[in-house]
């Protein structure tokens, strides 16, 4: 939390021309809650919380209020929602808006509220922080931006093989040039960016820092990089697989662990590979939960339309030297630059819960001392060489309400909660007619 006062913020802000305080947080898929507060509330705020209806964590992204234990069943309590001014930024495409992160506290306990997405990331970090050890994180996200098309939409400036390209080649309306321009200060970690491998899709690269950190960096993107869409009559989307002929948005996560000292403890030039037991061992749990880890990081039942063969997308349970056809990639360099890229997650992931699915199995697998199998050789994608990861949510799902040891880790009040969620999904796409159907089955039967 920011040692400024709430009143020492309000006249700093004033003095800055802002008169609104911008409050949002994650629900449970990671959509940005939030409400606009006239600026001299602020201490009020800081004081009390924002009351928020509890079901609203539970909210479908239709808008229906999923019955999940704690919600409904108990009347729609309320949750309270505590701005974190330590993440006080001014918005810079709304002039006189500040924006902070908030948390989520049970007004009937000053509790943290166990199902808050930030909160179990910080349960899973601090988890990691018994073995003396802080994971560092860098998120890495693609998306897709689409113009409209009639009463629909279309992919922007679509056209064939434009990949890795910048400029106007495939970005006709400078998408990446302004958007690098509007985050540079909002303390995003934003770098750098290039039209993707797919017509329309994009991704900006974030810097690494802490978990948590990284966590709140990459959730206020992908909430800024819809909000900049949308003031441009256009639409980004963060699904897994939006388009039937082209390929997924990826939710890449880099990933190491640094000591006490700030020593990143994955680098050891005498090991195999120049990996540390450390870093064998964080491979090893991250490879044992995959199962379930896919759960977290797959949430959707459109994730699983992403994998298979010729995807780019991984979808066996395996690791590799530098190898993007791997599950788990371990990329070239050592030293302080040392990490695991999981390429497992998609971008509709919320970034809270992927992370913090991550840091649960690196912590179980240095505890446990999990070593992992021997690493990839040459191209992927072979059921012979490596187990198949779940293919379709329900079996994700399974396998994360079986994993006991990561969902002790992750809170048991947030997983039972999670798959509540999710399986109520499940159900209604079980029970939804899709286009397919009626185009497949109508004429004919």
């Amino acid at each position: 939390m920011s040692t400024e006062s709430a009143e020492r913020t309000v006249q700093r802000l004033k003095e800055q021309g802002v008169d609104v305080v911008r409050i949002g947080y994650p629900d449970l898929i990671g959509t940005d809650r939030g409400k606009d507060v006239l600026v001299e509330r602020l201490p009020d705020v800081c004081e009390s919380g924002v009351a928020f209806c509890r079901a609203v964590y539970y909210t479908s992204p239709q808008g229906d209020v999923v019955p999940v234990p704690g919600g409904l069943d108990e009347g729609l309590p309320d949750i309270s929602i505590h701005p974190d001014l330590s993440t006080l930024v001014p918005l810079s495409w709304e002039p006189g808006v500040a924006y902070c992160l908030g948390d989520a506290v049970n007004p009937a306990t000053g509790e943290a509220f166990p199902e808050s997405p930030r909160e179990v990331v910080r349960a899973a970090a601090a988890r990691l922080a018994e073995l003396g050890l802080t994971g560092v994180v860098g998120p890495e996200l693609e998306y897709f931006l689409m113009e409209p098309d009639g009463a629909g939409w279309k992919r922007y400036d679509d056209a064939p093989g434009n990949v890795y390209v910048v400029g106007a080649k495939g970005d006709k309306g400078s998408h990446v040039l302004r958007t690098l321009r509007t985050l540079r200060g909002m303390d995003l970690g934003v770098t750098m960016g290039n039209h993707e491998f797919s017509g329309g899709q994009f991704e900006i690269n974030l810097h690494h820092s802490e978990a948590v950190d990284a966590a709140d960096r990459a959730f206020r993107f992908k909430s800024a990089i819809k909000e900049l869409a949308r003031r441009d009559g256009l639409l980004a989307t963060f699904m897994a697989k939006p388009f039937n002929d082209e390929g997924g948005s990826g939710f890449h996560i880099h990933l190491s662990c640094v000591d006490e000292s700030g020593r990143n403890v994955f680098d050891d030039p005498s090991g195999a590979y120049g990996l540390s037991e450390s870093a064998r061992y964080a491979i090893g749990g991250i490879l044992a939960h995959a199962p379930a880890l896919a759960a977290l990081l797959n949430p959707t039942i459109n994730s699983y339309k992403r994998f298979g063969p010729d995807t780019l997308a991984p979808w066996l349970i395996d690791w590799g030297l530098d190898n993007r056809s791997a599950m788990l990639r371990v990329p070239p360099e050592r030293g302080a630059g040392a990490r695991l890229e999981v390429r497992l997650g998609d971008a509709s992931a919320n970034p809270y819960i992927a992370i913090a699915g991550l840091l649960a199995a690196v912590y179980l697998g240095i505890r446990d001392r999990v070593e992992p199998p021997a690493p990839l050789s040459g191209y992927g994608y072979d059921t012979s060489k490596a187990p198949v990861l779940p293919m379709s949510l329900p079996v994700a799902l399974d396998a994360l309400g079986a994993d006991t040891a990561l969902s002790e880790v992750l809170g048991k009040e947030f997983t039972a909660a999670y798959l509540a969620y999710k399986r109520n999904e499940v159900e209604r796409f079980s029970q939804f007619i899709t286009d397919w159907e009626f185009r497949e089955y109508a004429y004919h039967l």
